[in-house]
Formats: C-alpha cells, structure tokens, sequence
C-alpha cells in the first residue's frame, strides 16, 4: 500500500504551475495552499478552497480560475513519474493499494488515470471524511482489503506511526529501491 503525494508521486512542480495561475510567486502562495488543505483533503468544497487560496493571496475568486487551479492541482497530483511507473511494472502480482489523503477531485483523477488500474483499492481521505494519521482511516482500509496490507510506504512519520500502532509494517518513503528491498522485489 502506498500514499500517493510525495511518495508515487513528488511535489515537483505543483506550486510553480498554481503560482503562474495566480501570478504570484512560490512563497506566496505555499501558506495559501496548505493553510485549508485539511478541510479540502477531509471532502471539503473545491470552490470554497480555492476561493479561499485566491483571497489569501490578493486574487479575486474567478470561477474559471478555480476551475483551471482545481484542474493543474489534479493533474499534477496524479501524474505519475517515470521511477513510480518502473516501480509499479516490477509489482506485476502483487495486490496493490492506494491510501491517500486527497480531495475529491484529485481522487478523480487518480481513478481516471490508466495507470490505476492495477490498484486492489484506491482509498481517499475525501472519500471516507477522514484523514491519516487518524487511526480509522487505516480500519477502514483494513476492512476494504480483508486484513492487514503486507506493507505500507508514506512520506510524514507520524502516519507510519500511527500505521504501525494500528499494526501495519510500515515504512518511511526512502524511494523506489528501497520499496522494492522491503517488499522482496
């Protein structure tokens, strides 16, 4: 089982693209975007997020902007690299899942993304209304696979934690080869 930012898929380029959007500049807008992303994250409202991004940093709330803001973040959060996709194609067998914390929208695209189809279960915070390191995300995963994954790889600490309390193994995101060490491929 995998997260899906900064794990599958890195941060590279997310605030740049959204920042042009907005013309600002990357450190304007960071608190911007992470400042209600929780809320957005837990199946909060796209246009109430963006809205509030826009406003935080001096941007009236067009509606084609938020759509095009709500469109690049997607996009961007669910393309998956080239490492990731090499990583994937050697766990050809394996039974494979998807616990992220992401918006609605994000988990569309993911969903709608070719690369997905692999996936035993893609499982979204926007989804369940409930996030990692929250322990019921992780029973709920739990009940949708039938039992405990065999591993479990996330970027933050605090949800390996929070997973290995729940008893999961889990791992903190060291990359490709060390996925592929751990999981015996």
């Amino acid at each position: 089982m995998f997260d899906l930012g900064e794990v599958l898929v890195p941060s590279t380029g997310v605030l740049a693209g959204l920042a042009a959007e907005l013309g600002v500049d990357e450190p304007t807008l960071g608190p911007a975007y992470w400042a209600a992303r929780r809320a957005y994250d837990l199946g909060g409202s796209s246009t109430r997020y963006w809205s509030g991004v826009a406003e935080a940093v001096g941007r009236a709330p067009d509606p084609d902007v938020l759509a095009r803001l709500e469109r690049l973040d997607s996009e961007k959060w669910s393309t998956l690299p080239a490492e990731s996709a090499a990583l994937l194609r050697g766990l050809v067998g394996v039974r494979l899942a998807v616990l992220s914390n992401a918006p609605a929208p994000l988990a569309a695209a993911v969903r709608a993304a070719s690369w997905s189809t692999p996936f035993a279960h893609l499982i979204f915070s926007a989804d369940v209304g409930v996030a990692k390191p929250d322990p019921a995300i992780y029973a709920h995963a739990d009940r949708l696979l039938g039992g405990l994954p065999a591993v479990f790889f996330d970027d933050r600490p605090e949800n390996v934690d929070a997973a290995r309390a729940h008893g999961w193994d889990a791992h903190v995101w060291a990359g490709p080869h060390e996925a592929r060490r751990i999981i015996g491929r």
